[in-house]
């Protein structure tokens, strides 16, 4: 029979293992949201563009484009360049010229790793980012058909983007709060709602709950026109929406 101080010692040792499995599969993963024109890979990417979480993780998008005005929205293997019913949506996030600090940052949570995980940015200025190959997957396939270059192969053959506003709660993953914090300079369009009943792909509508409770039918095509309108506001001031 083990003495009791063996016996704690064991015990301490098996606690020591379980607490780092889980903080092995807690992980936290850092996403780049757009770049600089001399970095490589330009100005349309989510670096890294794949990788792989398991439940419980987080995934901190860290929106550093210098200029930049992007968004993670997610969207399906089949139809990678619209937002996904019922889907996770960040919003626009626009970084001025110039940068800021702190650079906002958005936390999403993956719920389900049993299935990948896509998504895009929506902005269609100067051209469709999605379509210019700024797609990125989650627990993807290494190859074939689901992976990565088979997403990026069908975004590339597509000719326009979405604009429906989605949920911070997802399929397979969700967010807490929008993101933040927003210095001077930094600015959030197309608020997502805390959740959502579904999200029109083709139409640019969203029949979700606006996450103050009010009904927000119309959101979708208000965003994409508020979104337009405030392109023309930033082309007169000499603003560069990348």
């Amino acid at each position: 029979m083990k003495s009791p101080k063996i016996a704690m010692r064991s015990l301490a040792v098996a606690c020591l293992g379980i607490v780092a499995f889980v903080q092995a599969q807690n992980q936290t993963i850092q996403v780049q949201v757009g770049g600089t024109e001399n970095e490589s890979g330009g100005i349309f990417q989510f670096k890294p563009s794949s990788f792989n979480a398991t439940n419980g993780s987080v995934i901190t998008f860290e929106f550093s484009g210098n200029p930049g005005n992007h968004s993670i929205t997610q969207s399906a293997l089949s139809n990678p360049c619209q937002p996904m019913s019922e889907g996770f949506d960040s919003g626009w996030v626009l970084i001025p010229t110039g940068g800021v600090t702190p650079n906002p940052l958005w936390n999403l949570t993956i719920t389900d790793d049993s299935n990948p995980i896509y998504f895009f940015c929506k902005q269609l200025i100067p051209s469709p980012h999605c379509a210019a190959g700024m797609v990125g997957t989650v627990n993807a396939p290494s190859s074939g058909t689901g992976s990565f270059n088979d997403f990026l192969n069908n975004a590339k053959q597509t000719k326009d983007s979405g604009q429906g506003v989605g949920a911070l709660v997802g399929q397979g993953a969700s967010a807490s709060a929008v993101p933040g914090p927003l210095p001077n300079g930094a600015t959030l369009f197309g608020t997502p709602a805390a959740t959502a009943v579904s999200a029109s792909s083709g139409s640019g509508t969203s029949s979700a709950a606006s996450a103050g409770g009010t009904s927000s039918a119309n959101a979708g095509s208000k965003i994409q026109y508020d979104s337009r309108i405030f392109a023309l506001l930033a082309a007169s001031m000499g603003i560069a929406l990348m």
